[in-house]
């Protein structure tokens, strides 16, 4: 992933622009899938199951990624999570795929309802230009659906649309966020025949090729 010149500030929707011309909202609506899908798909026994992100079980990055989420819809109208994505709890509260769905959907209707042309918007990560905000919300709904689906034996890759879709706001983000906050891994070398969705993964400091240690 190449580092831009740009700022996250300075970006433009054309910058950030789908190569496949895909509209920005159906990004973040296909992440949401994803982590939609990945999530249904967990067994009873596999939430205590460990993560690509160290110390995390499978509830605890799923508790983050809820929260993260809702903090993304919550932004838009000034509101916060009442709990801290980075100490999420290791406990459910009922139904896990259904209190997820409250939230998908909350903030997918959120960010459909702006304008296209709303130029800066509120974020957990401060303004941003909509494509990124959108960008950066997809992001971290993907890769953590991803982390989900290999640490429960999930045969659902992170599909390459999705990948491509997100790849701009990850080189807007993603070497800012890791140097200033640490809250992604150093990138790794990227594997030999690599798709798209490996290349990502790699850059935001994950092995694309991680599987649950043997016990």
């Amino acid at each position: 992933m190449a580092d831009k010149a740009t700022g996250p500030e300075e970006a433009t929707a054309a910058d950030l622009a789908d190569g496949a011309g895909t509209p920005v909202i159906e990004v973040l609506t296909g992440a949401h899938a994803y982590l939609r899908e990945v999530v249904a798909a967990v067994g009873d026994e596999q939430w205590g199951a460990a993560t690509p992100c160290d110390a995390w079980t499978v509830r605890q990055v799923l508790n983050h990624a809820r929260i993260d989420q809702q903090g993304y819809g919550l932004a838009l109208t000034g509101g916060r999570p009442d709990s801290d994505p980075f100490h999420p709890a290791d406990a459910l509260d009922g139904d896990p795929a259904a209190e997820l769905a409250k939230v998908l959907d909350a903030v997918a209707e959120a960010y459909a309802g702006l304008p296209a042309d709303a130029g800066q918007v509120p974020t957990p990560l401060g303004p941003l230009p909509l494509p990124l905000a959108i960008g950066a919300a997809a992001m971290d709904a993907a890769v953590h659906a991803w982390d989900i689906a290999v640490a429960t034996g999930q045969d659902r890759p992170l599909p390459a649309g999705t990948a491509e879709g997100i790849g701009p706001a990850a080189e807007h983000l993603v070497d800012h966020l890791r140097d200033s906050y640490q809250v992604f891994a150093p990138a790794r070398e990227t594997p030999d025949g690599h798709d798209r969705s490996a290349a990502l993964l790699a850059f935001l400091g994950r092995d694309p090729r991680w599987s649950p240690r043997a016990d």
